[in-house]
């Protein structure tokens, strides 16, 4: 906070904007702008689309582009828009002590400030503790029918699937997306909320989910939702080799950025306690500083080993990843 501050006190009491280029749609996005704007004097400006169009959005428009900067649910896009030259790196302390090195650009290109675990979920009254520890368990023969997961076009899945490719190479990476199209218990269909209701209704006795959506559902003000998402527990794969596998919301400052100094106040501002704590008590994402004491579902849920060694590598693994989804039929 003392950054923001800082900033707010050099930019005196003038109209400032920033233009945020955003793949995020949460209501709690709306209240952290406004506590920023609050806090600042600094405006805060969103344009939402898909990672991929504001991508190109940014690289048609050039030099006259308004994006201060590009917020992303995936680390593989933004390292594909640095790649492009659409960022600029961005020197901050605060920044750089927010989360582990190898979950951020080492050039600091882009930073991130929420963390996306994407785990199995499993009935809690038909699988038993230990029975499945990690994502390669998901392709074995005992799981035939008795698993779920979304489509392959999910960037979420996109990025599991490079992960895997990175850790085992393409060849085990392809058996393994083959085991899991095997063992479906039906064509993947619907968000990771869907999975999770599907299984709670016996459909499936495991899916593949990013456990804020079984947050979401936990803390719904709906009974069947909240009992959908107490009908499954939370496994946290590999935890004895390379951990469990996670994505990251992040922000990069745009390479023809207006408004440098309000930018990196507002990452700088999204990695705050303050923040990271609204942020785990709202999308339930966890907080990229790793402080599952901050929500009361992620303390239940308890600390994991984050799988680091492949993160580095998501982006060029990626196109790899889609190549095999096609081969295994994974739809």
């Amino acid at each position: 906070m003392a950054a923001v501050t800082a900033v707010a006190s050099f930019l005196g009491a003038r109209a400032d904007e920033l233009n945020v280029y955003s793949h995020r749609h949460y209501t709690g996005d709306q209240e952290i702008n406004r506590l920023f704007t609050e806090k600042t004097g600094i405006k805060v400006n969103v344009v939402n689309a898909d990672a991929d169009q504001l991508i190109e959005r940014l690289k048609t428009e050039g030099a006259n582009s308004p994006a201060d900067l590009l917020v992303t649910v995936d680390a593989g896009r933004l390292q594909r828009a640095k790649a492009e030259g659409l960022l600029q790196p961005v020197e901050s302390e605060i920044l750089k002590n927010s989360s582990p090195a190898e979950l951020r650009d080492a050039d600091g290109h882009w930073y991130p400030y929420t963390l996306r675990a994407r785990v199995i979920l499993a009935a809690k009254d038909r699988v038993k503790a230990g029975e499945i520890k990690t994502y390669e368990d998901l392709a074995k023969p005992e799981w035939r029918g008795r698993l779920l997961a979304r489509s392959s076009t999910s960037s979420y899945n996109q990025s599991l699937l490079a992960s895997v490719v990175t850790a085992k190479g393409k060849d085990e990476a392809a058996k393994w997306a083959k085991g899991v199209v095997s063992n479906l218990a039906r064509p993947p269909q619907g968000g990771d909320r869907d999975q999770i209701k599907a299984v709670a209704s016996g459909l499936a006795d495991v899916c593949i989910s990013n456990t804020y959506y079984l947050g979401l559902l936990l803390n719904s003000k709906d009974e069947a939702d909240r009992k959908a998402g107490q009908a499954v527990t939370v496994i946290f794969p590999n935890q004895g080799d390379r951990g469990a596998h996670c994505n990251v919301s992040a922000a990069g400052v745009t390479k023809h950025a207006k408004n440098v100094p309000q930018a990196k106040a507002y990452m700088e501002f999204l990695v705050s306690p303050e923040v990271q704590k609204m942020i785990a008590n709202s999308t339930y994402e966890h907080p990229v500083n790793g402080d599952v004491t901050l929500s009361p579902t992620h303390e239940s849920w308890g600390k994991f080993k984050i799988d680091t060694e492949t993160f580095p590598k998501m982006s060029e693994s990626q196109p790899e990843a889609t190549r095999i989804f096609d081969q295994a039929g994974w739809k």
